[in-house]
């Protein structure tokens, strides 16, 4: 069993490190992780420059490039070897709902997905207060992953794992859950540079809109481990009707 590991906070995350411990004795590890920290790179591939790989140590690199660059280069050509999953994470923050659509960390697993494997990502709840401790998710990844070397999921299931922020026995256990839906996110933050001229940064995320029973919103605040299979066909099924009739009076 060869697992890539992957993430979008950057080789040097705390999260990345955790979760290459927790799996280390599953199977044989390669790490491929971006030079720096690309959160909310989504799926991009970068395709107007070269990119560079770096090791760092035995089957430890990194990429400049963004999270699908890393997993792109490990699964189509960087090694002589194919591999058997692709794992991502842990991220410094959960990926929940719309959060999906941004996340480098869950379009790391869906590049995997796009190259006809396994892939699974993890993504850790902030605390209110305090330091990031990964220990716990660290455990559920390695649970989860051991679950799929035993019992294989289909072949084109994405998982997206979320964990809330807690010691491992007070984890209530796990839930698979849909993705719930976001508030807009909050209006852009103006500021200025050193020499007076305006910048701007993105404002934060909206809060939970739809987030009831059944949301991944609402597992993880329920102290669950949420699990949301994804799939790639962003096609709206039963609207093709509708926009074939409206199609057809043009």
């Amino acid at each position: 069993m060869k697992i890539l590991v992957c993430n979008d906070d950057g080789y040097r995350a705390p999260g990345l490190r955790a979760l290459r411990e927790a799996l280390q004795d599953l199977a044989e590890l390669t790490v491929v992780a971006p030079e720096r920290n690309h959160s909310g790179a989504s799926n991009a591939l970068t395709l107007e420059v070269p990119l560079r790989v770096t090791e760092v140590e035995p089957n430890f690199f990194f990429v400049t490039g963004t999270p699908t660059d890393c997993v792109h280069l490990a699964i189509s050509g960087l090694f002589d070897f194919e591999f058997d999953m692709v794992v991502s994470g842990i991220n410094n923050g959960e990926n929940l709902g719309d959060d999906v659509l941004y996340s480098g960390t869950v379009a790391a697993a869906i590049e995997g997905r796009f190259l006809g494997l396994p892939t699974v990502a993890f993504s850790l709840r902030r605390p209110s207060e305090g330091e990031m401790d990964y220990s716990a998710a660290a455990g559920v990844a390695r649970r989860v992953v051991q679950q799929l070397i035993a019992q294989p999921l289909a072949q084109n299931t994405i998982l997206n794992v979320n964990v809330p922020h807690r010691p491992a026995n007070e984890l209530r256990g796990f839930k698979a859950c849909r993705l719930g839906h976001r508030h807009r996110a909050e209006r852009i933050q103006p500021a200025q540079d050193p020499r007076g001229r305006p910048i701007y940064w993105v404002g934060p995320a909206g809060e939970g809109q739809d987030e009831g029973p059944g949301t991944d919103f609402h597992t993880v605040n329920e102290g669950f481990v949420a699990v949301t299979p994804l799939q790639v066909d962003l096609t709206r099924h039963e609207s093709l009707p509708v926009v074939a009739e409206w199609l057809a009076t043009l």
